[in-house]
């Protein structure tokens, strides 16, 4: 089974990896959800559920799909820092990253999306937040962009980072990734 790592730390926003979480851990997918942290001791979400890791930045296996950087205010303080030598090892060796929310910011720093498309929470927030980044030329206005194997969105973009996923990883037919975004953005009716 193919992993995805899904990255938490205390305070992370739950909804913006659950869309995509409940896709990839599907029976069809292939795939199967991980989850890591700086520690394996138990995180708390905004919305208060408790999540204890499955792998630690230490103890990370060195084959993996995917890595996923959910959103939060942490990355803010930076306390998420510990987590750049498993994004390193990723990007080094062409595995897909997903940033959404404030974690692109964590990727801008990092000079990650110096040259390729992606997107934010704005570009205005972006640079007051990663002094280091010099990518606003290819700062793209949209919910969500896939360029080079790096996936951002915005935080209001959970369900389009998901369909980028999806589309990236051909976790499905296009028809089938296109349906499912349909419905869940749109509804029935």
């Amino acid at each position: 089974m193919n992993e995805v790592l899904i990255f938490i730390f205390d305070g992370y926003a739950d909804w913006e990896s659950a869309y995509i979480g409940a896709e990839l851990n599907g029976d069809d997918s292939g795939y199967t959800v991980k989850i890591i942290s700086l520690d394996k001791m138990p995180k708390t979400s905004m919305a208060g559920f408790k999540v204890t890791p499955d792998y630690s930045v230490e103890d990370c296996p060195n084959t993996f799909s995917l890595l996923i950087l959910t959103g939060g205010n942490a990355w803010m303080g930076e306390s998420n820092n510990n987590i750049l030598p498993v994004v390193q090892y990723a990007v080094n060796h062409h595995i897909p990253v997903g940033a959404i929310c404030n974690a692109a910011n964590f990727m801008a720093e990092n000079g990650f999306l110096d040259h390729i498309r992606h997107t934010g929470n704005t570009v205005d927030f972006m640079k007051s937040h990663a002094p280091n980044y010099k990518g606003e030329r290819y700062f793209v206005e949209q919910q969500a962009v896939c360029d080079s194997n790096i996936i951002t969105a915005n935080g209001t973009a959970a369900l389009e980072f998901a369909r980028e996923i999806l589309f990236l990883l051909q976790a499905k037919p296009e028809s089938a990734i296109s349906q499912w975004y349909d419905g869940h953005k749109n509804g029935f009716y």
